[in-house]
């Protein structure tokens, strides 16, 4: 298939190029490069069947050569595109984040309309807000507050929702929706500001981890490979299903669990923990019912967290080194 994935040079998008390479589709990978790198593709660059693109979603697509002719018609989308990490999103750039979300899913659903592609719109566990119930399922509405600092990226996900299944209802567009929970692994950005990045990052470099609040509060971190096989996976199920379902790993650690983890794995690791005080809007728990992927999509997670973080702590030792850094193995 020829298969197109906006916000592809960022984390997922990066590792999601390449198992749908590995799969022998031909891949479109488009990206502005805001959040994500060109360094996590460029190894993919000389596969024939692969292109990048660099463009905003927010302008909708040109007659690009990459889709013009019978032969160069999608099948499918993937719309990855969107900052992903509080410190991306929040500040000076939340206007464009609420654009990116509401304005780029508008222009990837035309575009999916237009070559009667199947579109899938990576949403997030961020709908549900500071959460009232847990675990949360699809039907629950959320907690979220929409005016507060991550608003533009909690409420900018829900539109974006809304969107996808208006025109599925009024235009007949062929829609998948998931929503991500907390995922981490290999082409994560060093200085991508969420936990697991953080804490590995700051051991490897013998700083003490900062911990927000207590440390009490919950997250259920889900490794990349399993995330990738479930959005395949709801890509390529019954077109009746469009979701949404929760993708991501039930099992729920408090945030001193998860530094004690990484302290463990760290060679010659003496940091220490230091606590500030909690991010406003920061949520309390976080854990998804995966009932529905496992009955629709019979998917569940199968990486446990140690065995993720042994899988990750060589990409970030290696990206932290190719920057100069020394680490603390090295003293």
């Amino acid at each position: 298939m020829y298969i197109m994935v906006t916000g592809g040079s960022g984390f997922i998008g990066a590792n999601l190029c390449r198992r749908l390479l590995a799969a022998g589709h031909r891949v479109l990978c488009v990206d502005n490069n805001y959040t994500g790198s060109y360094d996590n593709i460029q190894p993919l660059v000389d596969n024939e069947r692969f292109a990048f693109v660099e463009h905003d979603v927010c302008v909708p697509f040109a007659d690009w050569p990459q889709l013009s002719g019978a032969e160069n018609k999608l099948d499918q989308i993937y719309n990855l595109a969107c900052p992903a990490s509080p410190p991306a999103y929040q500040g000076v750039h939340s206007i464009e984040t609420t654009k990116t979300c509401v304005l780029g899913a508008i222009n990837v659903l035309d575009l999916a309309l237009k070559h009667d592609a199947t579109v899938l719109q990576a949403s997030t566990s961020e709908v549900y807000g500071d959460p009232l119930v847990s675990p949360q399922s699809e039907d629950y509405r959320g907690n979220v507050n929409p005016n507060g600092i991550r608003s533009c990226y909690d409420e900018g996900k829900r539109c974006a929702e809304s969107l996808f299944f208006d025109y599925a209802r009024h235009k007949g567009a062929k829609v998948k929706v998931i929503r991500i929970f907390n995922t981490y692994g290999p082409f994560m950005d060093p200085n991508d500001g969420r936990v697991v990045s953080n804490f590995i990052c700051q051991a490897l470099q013998g700083q003490d981890l900062t911990v927000y609040g207590r440390g009490q509060q919950t997250r259920s971190f889900c490794f990349i490979d399993d995330l990738v096989s479930g959005m395949t996976l709801m890509m390529n199920s019954d077109p009746h299903f469009q979701g949404p379902v929760n993708l991501g790993n039930p099992h729920e650690f408090t945030i001193l669990e998860l530094a004690s983890k990484v302290l463990e794995l760290i060679p010659n690791c003496q940091s220490r923990l230091i606590y500030k005080d909690l991010p406003l809007d920061d949520p309390q728990r976080r854990r998804p019912d995966i009932t529905l992927a496992k009955s629709r999509l019979r998917w569940e997670p199968r990486v446990p967290l140690v065995e993720g973080l042994k899988l990750s702590i060589p990409y970030f030792t290696q990206k932290l080194r190719a920057r100069g850094l020394t680490l603390a193995a090295d003293l």
